[in-house]
């Protein structure tokens, strides 16, 4: 499928937060975190998921990644903030939001902090807060080391490699589609990257047990990349979680999308 047409909210000051639309117009509003690092245009499966859903999801760029305008020292409750005024740009009063890997965090600080709109909370391959004797490293060393990862990421790619590199698939160089959303995550900014893994380090902004909504935290039983304890800390400090385990890595397949996306429908009443 197509790449969705990019939408922008000029906020005072006139910073930008670019986002687009997936699944029915008139479906249930959901807010989507995107991992970190990603983008709004998301891979073929996880849109067609979308697309056959009942909900309307948007999905945008936190400050930094895709053409929204960076904010230097954000914190991950500063989502909050950028989600209220995208949910009143669009007239929704109350919505759900999901939050895969690093977008985890992002859609914990919502159901914390916007209570009375948010309904439920979703969050896979979510992480933790970091423990407080971690030491964050520095911009610029970080920064050097996102660089090498990206450049690890991207030479498979250049030679002919899929887009997904642990998932078997078509050239990506072929398709532009692909290159596109790979030029969004990987070459055009590391900015968002960077500012997310300083906020990560940080304390978030919100305790845990303020989360009041329901929240389910699913985790894939072979995820490498985000141990199982990760879901564990979030499961014994929210109150309201439960937990969902399928088989698989951090990455899951469409019908774990299906599963969420019915489950983030269950809470919601047409807006």
């Amino acid at each position: 499928m197509a790449l969705p047409a990019t939408s922008e909210l000029v906020r005072a000051g006139g910073t930008v937060l670019r986002y687009c639309f997936y699944g029915p117009p008139d479906g249930h509003p959901v807010v989507w975190h995107n991992g970190s690092p990603s983008s709004r245009w998301k891979w073929p499966t996880v849109a067609e998921a979308m697309e056959r859903s009942k909900l309307r999801v948007l999905v945008y760029d936190r400050p930094g990644y895709g053409g929204s305008t960076r904010r230097p020292g954000r914190t991950v409750a500063d989502a909050a903030s950028d989600v209220r005024d995208l949910a009143d740009a669009c007239g929704w009063e109350q919505f759900a939001v999901f939050g895969g890997s690093g977008g985890g965090p992002h859609a914990l600080a919502c159901a914390a902090l916007l209570a009375g709109r948010v309904t439920r909370c979703a969050v896979l391959s979510g992480i933790k807060p970091r423990d407080p004797g971690d030491q964050p490293q520095d911009e610029a060393s970080l920064r050097s080391q996102l660089a090498d990862v990206a450049a690890q990421i991207l030479a498979p790619i250049e030679a002919g490699g899929p887009e997904i590199p642990s998932e078997p698939g078509p050239p990506a160089r072929d398709d532009p589609d692909a290159m596109s959303r790979v030029r969004a995550t990987f070459v055009d900014s590391l900015d968002g990257w960077v500012d997310d893994s300083l906020a990560f380090a940080q304390p978030w902004g919100f305790d845990l047990a303020e989360i009041r909504v329901p929240v389910g935290v699913w985790r894939g039983s072979q995820d490498h990349l985000v141990p199982g304890d990760h879901s564990g800390h979030l499961l014994a400090h929210i109150a309201t979680a439960q937990g969902h385990v399928y088989p698989g890595g951090h990455l899951p397949g469409a019908a774990v999308y299906d599963d969420i996306h019915t489950w983030l429908a269950a809470g919601l009443v047409p807006d």
